[in-house]
């Protein structure tokens, strides 16, 4: 895709159609949509809108009281369905929708602009003329954040629903604005350790209920929570607290909401025709038509305005799995196979590779990641090899075995250790994130202190054990809101968090938990720097289900290695004997049933020194205590006092 120079805001050019019906137009917002300007000292506004099936458009709103008959636009003489035109008169903040009467049908509807970059507030569904102009004051970390971003960089996120996170009961239980939660959620995160905020869509959606997965407004933040500006400081201060900033971005389907993108001129313009292709039957949504040009276009010309406009460090992609597949959520007779007759959705596919082309062609110190739950190969591998060109995947099958493995009475986990160590067959294959995120606990699912078997003391103690494990896994983390504290309520969209169970010691305990060990990854590179090479990683003892016991070594590029040992079961064990690589003193550095987290306090008094004595192939080993439902990091060659 050509790379559009996005200070030519204005009308469009004959160059701008010809890379619109190219599908190579990277930029469409600098032209499209309603894009203020003044003539002959007279404030007004230029509106570009496509509708090629249309017999007539006009630009109505609140400075023509809403009059089909006041500004119509005129279609262009080029055959590329655009129409336009100048409307004086217009100023900022003023509402307005496109009225379009088809051709065919006698259709008419009233569309909100599919490029406006503010929106009502729900529930009115309008547009708004507005401007973009911010003064950013995160210069420092723009200029840092490649390596931040990095794939050899430690990448812990903590994903927030906005409209949840915390709100305020005693102002009938609204939720915060942009700027309020600016602050406090980054002084939180920053608190936490964690590198990185993903936040659940905040593209306008009508509904509430659908957390923004059911985008109207590709190029505008949600009006719920304040305007453009608003959502800028937000990032601004995440920014300037050191935190990354990644949106949750659906690009796989959108609603059937009149005043959005469906049959938008009397036509499936932006989605398919045929209900087979262009109807999703679980989301009961409406798919893109990945095939056409001018479609393309706009969804990439959407992903580049977050990371243009609004400095986003990256995009967790949604729904890529039923994107790949025309199957996807179909029985037998309910799809159209490709043109070689596979269920493999060719355009879908072509449509990834030229959106993360794009990206990191213009954006390279940021990251794509594929929420992908299938065996589709090289999700994660460059374009020209072959792959989609994300940076990062979802590892779905590592959330799965392991939530269903931990569920389990301890009794019963050694006829199930298979569950765990099966993610490293294919741990390298992708470049993966581990996550736990707002799905594992929603639709009555539970919560993910729920999930854990046994009394409280227990259930703590499996979640303690569960993060510990996650974090010595190859891959990078992610968390959802609550899970760091240990909620005990199902998350729901309408309540804040149960910020108030902080005061009790196992939750609190369960949080400083959270925060040491992002902590402790931050700062030790055998737990990050090698995530997707199995040079980074190796098993000491993969094989001991009798006793549901797994130990292996984190390796950097170079300097110390860390040992992991995590005892699925709430016996202790003394005396348990481990090999290790090297001689001298292994130093304890986190210890989960440590007092401080809510533990028992069993462990090894700080470290071990190194026996010359040989055991899972190794010529040195420890002796170790193993604390009940536990996990235990050790580092070679630290001295007992650092």
């Amino acid at each position: 895709m050509r790379k559009h120079q996005p200070d030519q805001a204005g009308p469009l050019t004959a160059h701008d159609i010809y890379l619109f019906k190219e599908g190579t137009h990277a930029r469409l917002y600098d032209k499209f949509g309603c894009q203020p300007a003044e003539r002959d000292g007279v404030a007004g506004a230029h509106f570009s809108v496509w509708a090629p099936n249309a017999q007539r458009v006009s630009a109505i709103g609140d400075w023509n009281g809403w009059s089909a008959d006041a500004n119509p636009l005129a279609a262009r003489a080029d055959g590329s369905g655009v129409w336009e035109g100048y409307v004086p008169g217009v100023v900022r903040g003023q509402a307005y929708k496109y009225r379009i009467e088809s051709r065919s049908g006698g259709y008419r509807a009233d569309k909100a602009d599919p490029f406006a970059f503010f929106a009502e507030a729900p529930p009115r569904t309008g547009s708004r003329v507005w401007g973009l102009e911010y003064e950013w004051d995160d210069a420092a970390w723009m200029a840092a954040r490649r390596g931040v971003n990095a794939l050899d960089a430690p990448i812990s996120i903590y994903e927030v629903h906005l409209g949840s996170w915390r709100r305020v009961p005693e102002d009938a239980n609204r939720f915060l604005s942009y700027r309020e939660i600016a602050q406090p959620l980054a002084e939180y995160v920053r608190e936490l350790g964690f590198t990185h905020v993903e936040l659940m869509p905040v593209t306008e959606h009508p509904f509430y209920g659908s957390w923004g997965y059911q985008t109207t407004g590709y190029f505008a933040p949600t009006a719920r929570y304040g305007t453009p500006q608003d959502f800028m400081y937000l990032v601004d201060t995440l920014h300037q607290h050191g935190i990354g900033v990644i949106l949750d971005w659906v690009p796989s389907h959108f609603p059937s909401d009149e005043h959005g993108l469906v049959y938008f001129d009397g036509t499936c313009l932006y989605e398919h025709a045929d209900p087979k292709q262009g109807f999703h039957p679980e989301w009961k949504s409406q798919i893109f038509n990945y095939g056409r040009n001018e479609v393309r276009g706009f969804l990439v010309s959407s992903a580049l305005f977050w990371l243009d406009r609004y400095h986003v460090d990256g995009l967790r992609v949604d729904g890529v799995a039923s994107m790949l597949y025309l199957d996807y959520g179909r029985n037998e007779g309910e799809w159209v196979p490709n043109r070689h007759g596979g269920r493999e959705n060719i355009e879908a596919v072509e449509f990834l590779r030229l959106l993360n082309q794009s990206v990191y062609r213009d954006h390279p110190d940021t990251q794509t990641m594929a929420e992908e739950s299938t065996s589709w190969p090289m999700v994660s591998r460059p374009t020209y090899l072959g792959g989609l060109g994300f940076g990062i995947k979802w590892n779905m099958g590592w959330m799965h075995d392991t939530l269903k493995y931990l569920s389990q009475d301890p009794i019963h986990r050694k006829f199930h250790h298979d569950q765990l160590t099966f993610s490293i067959w294919y741990a390298f294959f992708e470049n993966f994130v581990l996550p736990l995120s707002h799905d594992e606990v929603v639709y009555g699912k539970g919560s993910l202190i729920g999930k854990m078997p046994g009394d409280s003391w227990r259930q703590f103690a499996n979640l303690r054990l569960l993060y510990g494990y996650m974090w010595g896994h190859p891959g990078k983390k992610l968390l959802f809101m609550g899970g760091e504290f240990g909620q005990r309520r199902e998350w729901t969209h309408e309540q804040s968090l149960e910020w108030h169970v902080l005061q009790y010691p196992d939750h609190e305990g369960l949080r400083r938990w959270v925060a040491d060990l992002n902590r402790l990854y931050r700062s030790e590179p055998a737990l990050y720097e090698v995530d997707f090479d199995k040079s980074g990683f190796e098993w000491v003892d993969c094989n001991d289900r009798e006793q549901s016991v797994l130990t292996f070594l984190r390796r950097p590029r170079g300097g110390a290695q860390m040992l992991v040992v995590c005892n699925f079961t709430p016996v202790p064990r003394t005396n348990y004997v481990v090999g290790v690589p090297s001689g001298g003193y292994w130093r304890e550095l986190a210890n989960s049933d440590a007092t401080l987290y809510g533990g028992s306090g069993m462990g090894n008094f700080g470290g071990v020194e190194a026996a010359p004595v040989a055991a899972h192939g190794r010529f040195h080993s420890l002796t170790l205590t193993l604390p009940p439902l536990a996990v235990l990091m050790f580092k070679s060659g630290a001295a007992a006092h650092d």
